[in-house]
């Protein structure tokens, strides 16, 4: 009689102990918000979630799809609008700090500015980096200013030295960081 309760008290310690995780790693986070990237027709380019962990560094974890083949570019830019046409309602690199572009530069970078990712041959990628640059909380850098703040993918790669954005092509892919 007591092997057949075994595997179902296994089975919900192990759920008891992945719920405890989750909160654990859940009470890590300051603050959370969330991601949903769109092409300028519309469609889904996929999504994910920006999260500040107790120390203050910035978690940024998509998932992306829809995409071409190849390294892109991404930032934060400094405001929380994707209106189709080029996404040029999104602004400028977000720069609350007014240094200069490029994760390259001695004079920069700006607090948008994030490293390359790739694209694989079926359109997908998954694009995670963390930065001290930016805030989820209140602060002079926050992405939650009354504006907000925008993820916008570029069609080519940053250089990560060229004013005013690293030569990293058009605005392909956006989402407001809410």
């Amino acid at each position: 009689m007591r092997s057949h309760f075994r595997v179902p008290i296994i089975a919900a310690l192990s759920v008891v102990a992945f719920g405890c995780a989750q909160l654990q790693t859940l009470a890590g986070r300051q603050g959370t918000a969330a991601v949903v990237l769109v092409a300028n027709d519309g469609s889904a380019r996929g999504g994910g979630n920006v999260w500040q962990d107790n120390n203050g560094l910035v978690h940024v974890d998509l998932q992306l799809i829809g995409l071409p083949a190849g390294t892109h570019a991404i930032h934060f830019h400094s405001v929380g609008s994707c209106d189709p046409g080029g996404f040029g309602s999104a602004g400028a690199h977000y720069n609350p700090g007014n240094k200069a572009h490029g994760l390259s530069n001695p004079s920069g970078p700006h607090a948008g500015d994030a490293p390359n990712f790739t694209v694989n041959a079926t359109g997908a990628a998954h694009v995670q980096f963390t930065t001290d640059r930016v805030t989820i909380t209140a602060g002079s850098a926050t992405l939650m200013d009354s504006d907000g703040s925008a993820l916008v993918v570029h069609g080519g790669p940053d250089d990560q030295v060229s004013q005013p954005s690293g030569n990293s092509g058009d605005r392909i892919a956006c989402g407001v960081v809410r």
